[in-house]
Formats: C-alpha cells, structure tokens, sequence
C-alpha cells in the first residue's frame, strides 16, 4: 500500500474587487488608491514578479501612514 500523493495544493482565488462604496463616502487618499490598484494589478502578473508590486505598495502604504501619524 503506498502513501496517498498531496494534491496540486490551494489554488488561488480570483483577483480581489476595487470597493466602490455607495458613492457618500469622500475619495481615498491618492497615494492608497493607488497602491490599492497596483495589488489588484499584480495579480495578473507572474508570482515572482507581483513580488516587487506587493513591496512597491507596501512600501507606498507604509509611507502613506507615516505622514497621516504625523499630522
């Protein structure tokens, strides 16, 4: 009797919705809308590739935050 083989493993999900809102919320902030679109952009590309989008919006968002704390 052999050990059951593992499966191809989870398989991903599809690429995430931009949430519109109800349109009575004020704009976002331009610099997370855009780190925002550059993850759901990322998803087309090939994993070793959205690597460098997801440090890139990282970096944005992490940057973003510090100068909201500053304020």
């Amino acid at each position: 009797m052999s050990a059951p083989r593992p499966g191809p493993g989870p398989r991903p999900g599809p690429p995430p919705q931009r949430w519109t809102g109800d349109g009575d919320e004020a704009p976002g902030h331009p610099a997370v809308e855009a780190a925002v679109q550059a993850i759901a952009n990322a998803a087309t590309l090939a994993p070793a590739d959205q690597i460098a989008e997801y440090e890139a919006a990282y970096q944005t968002l992490r940057e973003t935050l510090a100068t909201i704390d500053q304020a």
